[in-house]
């Protein structure tokens, strides 16, 4: 089913993982460091990398590092101790897709990490819609997309920014050229220019080589600032002279370097507000916002549910191979009624809960695992009932028990930042 690349310095537990692997299908090369697992991947194709944390020669913190200057590097999993996982969550912030844990608690918290990273990603016609608006907003999106301007799509998370990024792209004529998506709030202060522009060996401690930052890897395509509202009024001044100037400077580099790049950003912040509060630059906010698109949320569009549950439940059931469910009308009926806080994103989590237990069968109502409406009614008046809050911390303990006690599963599956899921695990003493 794909090609995947297996670097770990213990030799019965890379063939442990390649059984497991090759048992479901999947063609494995092994690697005993990072050094070979580099070369590999400098000279085959890969649909996926797993690596261990801690090698001789190069760990995975490193070949996460190295892959990012590969043309088009695949998913990398970084495989950690117990004790090193704060060094697996900086191979997170740093690119890998995810981490496990050492000793795996099962087979299948491996095969469900690897089946989630190799699915194909929404296409660029998936955002489902029957809201008159939003097919109207779909339209503008469609006809300004083949114009070369700046666009800001705005909403709450879980809306579809990036879906509409990618709808964009897909009908620009920058179709054929990269899309990177650059998550604005997850890069430090400390790396963040780096990160979007690039730097030169020996521009700081550990850059013992040159890298090219994201607008130069977007060259020739669409480059998407998510959560661009998050970045430093330093950064920002760097980004709006970058825009008008087209050219980047890489960190410790002595000549500007053009680029060719459509900018899209998109943020859930109210980016006017911030303009007025002087925490965001309004020669930025125009310059980003020549097109602004906002982004309705769910729960204003109820008729969309019943078009977006059918969509949703074919594509979960094909996902995890079993066949499409039918939904309780007292079902359905819960979900249209539901806040959707988390929007689509929420919605998905949902039901993917749902098709995993009911295994093709009917859905009801008991299979969703919806909060009482008095819950959704109190967090919107700004309060968190305890209801609420015993609600909050059993989705979190049914995630982590589905991930198989893997966090960044965890996050994918309640439609949250890993940031964000640390921080309620802290919050209820979850350890």
């Amino acid at each position: 089913m794909a090609r995947i690349l297996v670097a770990d310095d213990e030799a019965s537990f890379r063939e442990l993982l390649a059984d497991v692997l090759e048992g479901a299908g999947h063609e494995v090369v092994e690697a005993r460091d990072g050094v070979e697992a580099l070369a590999a991947l400098q000279h085959e194709p890969f649909n996926l990398v797993l690596t261990d944390q801690r090698m001789p020669r190069m760990g995975g913190l490193e070949l996460v590092r190295r892959s990012r200057e590969l043309a088009a590097p695949p998913p990398i999993v970084v495989l950690t101790a117990y004790g090193t996982i704060p060094e697996a969550v900086e191979a997170v912030r740093l690119g890998a897709a995810d981490y496990l844990t050492k000793p795996l608690s099962s087979p299948a918290a491996l095969l469900a990490v690897v089946g989630r990273l190799l699915a194909p990603e929404d296409r660029a016609d998936d955002f489902v819609t029957e809201d008159p608006g939003t097919r109207e907003l779909l339209d503008l999106v469609d006809k300004v997309a083949a114009r070369d301007v700046a666009v800001l799509i705005t909403g709450e998370s879980g809306t579809g920014k990036e879906l509409v990024a990618r709808r964009l792209h897909a009908r620009s004529g920058r179709a054929a050229g990269p899309f990177v998506a650059v998550n604005c709030a997850a890069l430090p202060d400390a790396l963040a220019e780096s990160e979007l522009f690039g730097h030169e060996k020996g521009a700081f401690t550990g850059a013992d080589r040159q890298r090219m930052g994201r607008f130069e890897e977007a060259s020739g395509g669409t480059l998407l600032l998510d959560e661009v509202g998050e970045l430093s009024p330093a950064l920002q001044a760097k980004l709006l002279r970058v825009l008008e100037d087209r050219k980047v400077r890489r960190l410790a580099g002595a000549a500007d370097i053009p680029v060719d790049v459509r900018v899209v950003a998109a943020t859930n912040r109210d980016l006017q507000s911030a303009v007025g509060t002087g925490s965001f630059r309004p020669d930025l906010y125009f310059r980003l916002a020549v097109v602004p698109v906002h982004l309705t949320p769910l729960r204003e569009r109820p008729a969309d549910i019943p078009v977006l549950v059918r969509h949703l439940l074919a594509k979960l059931a094909a996902r995890h191979r079993v066949p499409p469910p039918e939904i309780a009308p007292a079902a359905l009926t819960q979900l249209r009624s539901h806040r959707w806080t988390g929007n689509v994103r929420e919605l998905r989590n949902v039901l993917e809960r749902a098709v995993v237990v009911r295994a093709g069968a009917t859905i009801r109502p008991e299979d969703l695992a919806l909060p009482a409406a008095g819950a959704a009614e109190g967090d919107a008046a700004g309060t968190v009932p305890l209801e609420k809050e015993a609600w909050e911390r059993e989705a979190i303990l049914e995630a982590l028990r589905r991930a198989a006690g893997n966090r960044g599963e965890a996050a994918r599956l309640l439609g949250v930042s890993l940031r964000t899921l640390y921080y309620r695990l802290r919050r209820f003493g979850i350890s």
